[in-house]
This record gives C-alpha cells, sequence and structure tokens, in this order.
C-alpha cells in the first residue's frame, strides 16, 4: 500500500471540480444578467424610502422588456403607478449623466396619463395623488419643480434640461403634460432633491431594468461619496468601513422590502 491515489481517480476529482467551477461562474452570470442584480443608492432622490448607503437587491425579471416570447413563460407584469423602478438614464452622450447610468425614481405617469403639479400637489388625469411616501425638506421654500409643466422652461443646467425644454410643448395638451406610448413619467419621493422627468423628460419602457427587492444591507454615508473616486478616496472609504462597520451599519433596514 502506498497511500497514494490512482491517477484516474485524482483525474477525474480535478475534473468535478473545473466542471463546477464552470456551472457556478456560469450561474452567477445568468443571475445578475437574467434575475437578480445588486445596486447601491448614492443620492438622496428617494429619501426616506431609500437613503443614500442602501445596498439593493433589484428583480430584474419583473419589469425587464422583453417583447418576445418568454414573457409569456417568465413572472413578468405590468408596471403600476407607485411602483419603485430602476432605469437606465434616457439621455444622449455629452449631458450631465451618461446614457447608461442607472437611476431609481417612483412611477408616476403610465402612457396615456396627464400630468400636472400645482404647489407641489400632483395631479394625474385630474385626479389629486395620494403619495404617503413623498417627502419636502424644505416645504416653505419655492423650488423650481414645485409646479409643472411650468409656464416657460427656465434654468436650464444640462443638456439634458435644454433638449428637454424643446421638447415638452409637443406633449402638452391644455396645461397638462400627456405620456407618450411606451414611455413613463418618473419622480424622486425627495421631491426637492431629485433630478427626474420634470426635467429630462419620460422613461422608455425600453431602459426600465428592474424593480428593486429589499435592503439587504445599509451603511451611513455622507452625501457626494460616490463622487469622490481618487485612489485616497477609496482607501478612507474602506478604512471607515473595517472601522465603523458595526456602528455605522444601519440595523433596522437590514432585509427591509423597498414599496
Amino acid at each position: 500500500m502506498t497511500g497514494q491515489e490512482p491517477a484516474a481517480y485524482r483525474k477525474s476529482s480535478l475534473r468535478d471540480t473545473f466542471e463546477s467551477l464552470v456551472v457556478t461562474v456560469i450561474l452567477a452570470i445568468f443571475g445578475t444578467t437574467f434575475v437578480v442584480q445588486a445596486f447601491k443608492i448614492p443620492t438622496g432622490s428617494m429619501e426616506n424610502t431609500l437613503l443614500i448607503g442602501d445596498h439593493l437587491l433589484v428583480n430584474k425579471f419583473a419589469f425587464a422588456y422583453q417583447p418576445g416570447w418568454l414573457r409569456h413563460i417568465l413572472p413578468y407584469r405590468e408596471l403600476r403607478r407607485g411602483d419603485v423602478l430602476v432605469f437606465k438614464f434616457p439621455g444622449t452622450p455629452g449631458e450631465a449623466q451618461e446614457p447608461g447610468e442607472h437611476f431609481v425614481k417612483r412611477l408616476i405617469g403610465l402612457p396615456g396619463d396627464r400630468i400636472r403639479i400645482v404647489n407641489r400637489q400632483v395631479f394625474v388625469n385630474g385626479q389629486a395623488l395620494q403619495e404617503p411616501y413623498v417627502r419636502h425638506y424644505a416645504p416653505s421654500v419655492p423650488f423650481r419643480g414645485d409646479n409643472f409643466p411650468p409656464l416657460e422652461m427656465v434654468e436650464t443646467r444640462s443638456a439634458a434640461e435644454l433638449r428637454w425644454s424643446e421638447e415638452i410643448q409637443d406633449y402638452m395638451r391644455n396645461g397638462e403634460l400627456v405620456v407618450p406610448p411606451a414611455n413613463y413619467f418618473a419622480m424622486g419621493d425627495n421631491r426637492e432633491n431629485s433630478w427626474d422627468s420634470r426635467f429630462w423628460g419620460f422613461v422608455p419602457r425600453t431602459l426600465i431594468t428592474g424593480r428593486p427587492l429589499l435592503i439587504y444591507w445599509s451603511f451611513e454615508t455622507p452625501e457626494g461619496e460616490y463622487e469622490r473616486n481618487s485612489l485616497g478616496d477609496r482607501l478612507s472609504q474602506m478604512v471607515d468601513l473595517i472601522i465603523h462597520f458595526p456602528t455605522k451599519t444601519r440595523w433596522r433596514r437590514t432585509l427591509r422590502l423597498v414599496r
């Protein structure tokens, strides 16, 4: 007895390990492509529903754009007013956000809806919309999105806003904005701190990629941290995470469903 494994057995074991690794990688790629994906909230536009530093699992099945036969066998569902959406920014190259950057907002207007905002009250098809999720952080301070559509577009701050100021009149009817087919109107819950459809236009159906399911982890994060990307900033953020993980983790938000 030499105590050594037969060569054939060792080769079989290595092959099994390799095949298991390949299957794991394939499943991981499939999962992040079609099923679920992790996102981190970088801004406060959805407070207090979503906070800066919330880490989400996003269901890519629910709202994924699939015009083919797959939509008949996979668990897609129609979008509903009030849904929280993940979508790719519907811009053009050179705008403030590059096309493809992911946004998280709430669905306010469906195709065919008439949208109007008067003194921060949203009206859809002439009816006041009840929005218990909305936050107004400065109720007494006028904000350029308090009334919509505006009588005239002013203070355009980006190429996206300039484009929208030129297009918006095409969708106006009797002082209301009419959402065109296959498009949606989305707004952040933190209304005075959200850059949304009021300022850059509609969200095409083809760019909606998913629905946030739950917050799997939340860590207290300062505003604007996502813009600090230097090596020194990254190292500082990592040290802060290691040192303050127990105290800055928002434990009460762990595994909270997104509504």
